[in-house]
């Protein structure tokens, strides 16, 4: 663990703040340590663990003239003319989770509208990017961003994340209001909050 302070600060008084702190600290060190870093290390070589819409997927690379990607069976497999090229090949898994959570969402959050439809929800627009700091966000213009890493987690947290954002159109923070509408369409969104929050992107 590494403690940094601002300059002139004494060692006692850091000791001090460090000992005062110390059972906020190991709380914190204990959740970091059960965290899932989905993206962590990733080289982009034959035989890694990627994760698609909540498993492991063993990521296959395939010698082959035209690019291309698929999943079947527990397989991510990649083909591309140089197999060696990672950085090509994090640009084709990037794209094609793109492109898959981009299906997933658009046909979740049409369902979501007409189920909630007596809420009216008017969103000024969706979009799907690839954040890798925010999962969903809300602009005060009715904006709502889902990040495409989503995609791969399991899909209760995808049903999640959206109606989180659709309630940040009727209550912009985090008020009673936003978290009473949030418990009336998603009664077990603690469970599903607390179990999102082991994941991290990075």
């Amino acid at each position: 663990m590494v403690i940094r302070a601002p300059k002139g600060v004494s060692l006692q008084r850091i000791d001090r703040f460090v000992n005062e702190k110390s059972q906020w600290i190991k709380k914190h060190i204990d959740n970091y340590s059960d965290s899932v870093r989905i993206n962590y290390g990733k080289k982009y070589t034959d035989g890694e663990h990627h994760f698609y819409m909540g498993k492991e997927h063993i990521l296959k690379l395939t010698r082959f003239p035209k690019l291309f990607v698929r999943e079947y069976d527990g397989t991510i497999e990649a083909g591309l003319p140089d197999t060696g090229d990672s950085t090509k090949i994090k640009a084709m898994l990037d794209k094609w989770y793109h492109e898959k959570a981009l299906l997933k969402f658009s046909l979740l959050l049409d369902r979501i509208l007409l189920k909630y439809e007596n809420y009216h929800f008017n969103p000024s627009e969706i979009v799907v990017r690839a954040s890798k700091s925010r999962w969903g966000s809300c602009s005060s213009k009715g904006k709502i961003s889902i990040s495409s890493e989503l995609i791969k987690l399991d899909e209760k947290f995808y049903e999640y994340i959206i109606i989180h954002e659709l309630c940040h159109l009727k209550h912009p923070n985090h008020g009673i209001g936003f978290y009473k509408l949030l418990e009336e369409m998603l009664p077990d969104y603690k469970q599903v909050r607390k179990e999102l929050r082991k994941f991290v992107m990075r």
